[in-house]
């Protein structure tokens, strides 16, 4: 084997992260794949580059020696990539975590009608690793609170937070649950549920809440990887689930969760460039897609409406609104 680019990208992701379960979730890849890559990295290398022990990795005077080296060859592709997409300025790559839906696509293509849009979905992690990279414009990255992607804190980098999100319990249509609104830690004791897997940029929400339930042992029925693949488990096997609001699928119920963790959004770009105008259009245009969904959803909106003061971008929208 011989080292690539991608294999000097995952060492510094190691070491950013200071563990190959946190590494893992940042790739959004299983950790047996990032176990498995780094012995191969090590064998092609001659050496390990980490000490292993159940508090994490840190570097070996091995890895010492080469992961600065490996850090600049990062460094250096990265800014191949950027300058070859210098001069292709009509076209705007936008990344975005979970699925990109086609309502977001045309929104953006109909409000930059002077670009060719570009749509990419991608993990978080990825997707910020592209925009430092140059090779998307600018992404929605969903934040969790002390777990944003390591590049967010860049000083190339530039973010502006769109909204945020509550995280509700997703459950059959019909369900009884969702006649309340809200459910109790009994209540979720009792449910037959789906997760998402460990690698996955959403189980940190979940593990907030298993983490209360200790004790409990509600089943798991079945890992999956996206809000998707969940809602097709919730509507079709009868489980239950924790979804974003931008997350919730037709057919399924939902039902707020006492003192559940907010998901922000935040658009993330490179200083300088992206044009002050192009910029603005695509803030207004992210945001008048989120209050379409928001319309759609009547428990979202609802919430919007009541804590209004913690939704100032949308302002224009929410004094429009009725209340009642």
């Amino acid at each position: 084997m011989e080292i690539e680019v991608r294999h000097a990208r995952v060492v510094t992701t190691l070491v950013q992260a200071g563990s190959i379960s946190k590494a893992a979730g940042m790739l959004n890849l299983p950790q047996p794949s990032v176990s498995a890559l780094l012995r191969r990295i090590e064998r092609t290398l001659g050496g390990d580059l980490f000490v292993r022990s159940k508090t994490g990795i840190t570097p070996t005077l091995f890895g010492q020696r080469l992961i600065p080296k490996l850090a600049r060859l990062v460094l250096h592709a990265d800014d191949v990539l950027a300058e070859a997409l210098a001069d292709d300025s009509n076209v705007l790559r936008f990344g975005n975590a979970e699925w990109t839906p086609t309502a977001l696509h045309e929104a953006l293509r109909k409000s930059l009608s002077d670009l060719r849009i570009q749509t990419a979905t991608m993990s978080p992690h990825a997707s910020v690793e592209a925009v430092y990279g140059g090779t998307l414009t600018a992404a929605l990255v969903p934040v969790l609170k002390g777990a944003a992607p390591a590049r967010m804190s860049e000083p190339v980098l530039a973010s502006k937070s769109l909204t945020h999100e509550p995280v509700w319990l997703a459950l059959p249509s019909g369900h009884p649950l969702t006649l309340r609104d809200t459910a109790t830690l009994a209540d979720l004791a009792k449910l037959t549920w789906v997760r998402r897997s460990a690698s996955d940029w959403f189980h940190p929400v979940e593990q907030w809440l298993f983490d209360q339930l200790k004790g409990h042992n509600p089943v798991v029925l079945h890992y999956v990887c996206g809000h998707a693949e969940a809602m097709s488990w919730v509507r079709d096997a009868g489980a239950a689930c924790l979804v974003s609001s931008s997350g919730i699928g037709a057919d399924v119920g939902v039902v707020g969760i006492a003192d559940a963790p907010v998901i922000e959004f935040a658009l993330a770009w490179r200083r300088g460039s992206v044009h002050p105008q192009t910029l603005r259009r695509l803030v207004e245009t992210i945001r008048e897609y989120y209050y379409d969904r928001a319309r759609e959803t009547p428990r979202y909106w609802s919430f919007m409406v009541e804590n209004a003061h913690d939704f100032p971008g949308f302002a224009r929208y929410l004094r429009a609104a009725d209340p009642k």
